[in-house]
């Protein structure tokens, strides 16, 4: 059985269960040749790109130790805060997603990295690819969705602390490696019973999450800063500015993947006795693209082709840009809506969909009279609502 979208012009009603079996065949068949391809060139490429990043980092730390002067200053905070995000999204993420674990290489393997962010590894890896990765999109299912702090669909009742979504959204993509450490504790849920709070595992996990907070904190704004010595004022600042930076990056690369108009929502009922194919299908449609030159996909981690990545969570980034063509081929074939759209479009539309579900949907349904489109919701058995495609 098929999840059913919640609009009057349903995008998969004209797919029969065999298609949607067959989309699965077909996706699987790409995955196959990206497999049975993987060698040297793939490996030769991680390791040059994390060779190249930590001599980014530390050219750029070597200039910060002279950041008195402004020229300095600007050029090691650039080129830090570069490497900071090439480490979390083209190293980080995706080696911690095992896509690199076939090489057998015990430095570039998902049960050995850790990342220069304040979250742990592993509790990352539990929340994003056990959990957002098995539940994309699902309401209740899947924290990714608004992080625990946003309204993210019509359906779900408003509350006058919604209106403040958009401050908390600017205020957790300032300090988005913090929120993401949160969002791994599932603090709102634990901190809400005294049951949940007082378990060993979560103080446990609490714990190692304040200990890697504190080894950032003491990294970027204790050792380094001593180490510039008359500059330490200025490399504090520097290294301040290049995690804000970083963070602003990937909260607006993320926020682009899931959040734009036009990616589908599923309610927890959908996913019900899903097939292999309904899972491939939940992720063409609960995902979105950014569209751009090399160095902007290399710069997102490769998550511009968030699609793709969302069907091939464990496929080396490099091949993603390979097999985007013969994944939108398919869309094309089935008659789906492919989302995609620049970077500064993408931003907007999310920021868009954020400002508009902080109101109630009286006030909202007003303000659009005009507006032809609305965002796609799934659940089986459904037929009302709007999808927009970029």
């Amino acid at each position: 059985m098929t999840v059913l979208q919640k609009q009057t012009d349903n995008p998969i009603a004209h797919l029969t269960p065999e298609d949607i079996e067959q989309i699965g065949v077909e996706l699987d068949a790409i995955r196959a040749s990206v497999i049975e391809t993987r060698g040297e060139r793939d490996a030769a490429y991680i390791r040059s790109v994390i060779d190249g990043q930590r001599k980014l980092e530390l050219a750029s730390r070597a200039v910060l130790l002279v950041s008195m002067f402004p020229p300095a200053w600007i050029v090691g905070t650039a080129g830090l805060a570069i490497a900071k995000i090439i480490e979390n999204m083209e190293i980080g993420h995706n080696v911690m997603h095992g896509q690199w674990d076939w090489m057998r290489d015990p430095k570039i393997h998902s049960t050995t990295w850790e990342w220069d962010n304040a979250s742990p590894s592993d509790q990352w890896k539990h929340s994003h690819n056990q959990v957002h990765h098995t539940y994309t999109n699902v309401i209740g299912k899947d924290n990714d969705l608004g992080y625990g702090i946003m309204r993210v669909d019509e359906d779900q009742r408003w509350v006058p602390f919604y209106l403040a979504q958009p401050l908390w959204n600017f205020i957790n993509a300032c300090f988005f490696e913090y929120g993401i450490a949160a969002y791994d504790l599932e603090l709102g849920k634990n901190l809400r019973s005294k049951k949940r709070r007082s378990s060993p595992e979560f103080k446990a996990r609490a714990r190692q999450t304040l200990k890697k907070i504190r080894q950032q904190v003491t990294k970027d704004y204790v050792v380094h800063p001593l180490l510039s010595g008359p500059s330490a004022l200025s490399t504090l600042t520097a290294n301040a500015t290049a995690n804000l930076i970083r963070n602003l990056w990937t909260n607006s690369v993320i926020m682009c993947g899931h959040f734009p108009e036009g990616v589908a929502t599923f309610e927890r009922r959908s996913i019900n006795g899903e097939t292999h194919g309904e899972w491939y299908l939940r992720q063409m449609l609960g995902s979105a693209n950014i569209s751009g030159s090399p160095a902007m996909h290399f710069m997102t981690g490769n998550l511009s082709h968030q699609v793709e990545h969302h069907l091939f969570p464990d496929l080396p980034s490099n091949r993603y840009a390979e097999i985007a063509p013969q994944v939108r081929d398919l869309f094309d074939k089935y008659d789906l809506p492919y989302v995609t759209g620049s970077l500064p479009r993408q931003v907007g539309s999310a920021w868009k969909k954020v400002i508009r579900l902080s109101l109630p949907n009286d006030f909202l349904s007003k303000a659009t009279a005009t507006v032809t489109s609305m965002p796609a919701r799934l659940g089986r058995g459904s037929a009302d609502g709007n999808s927009e495609v970029a």
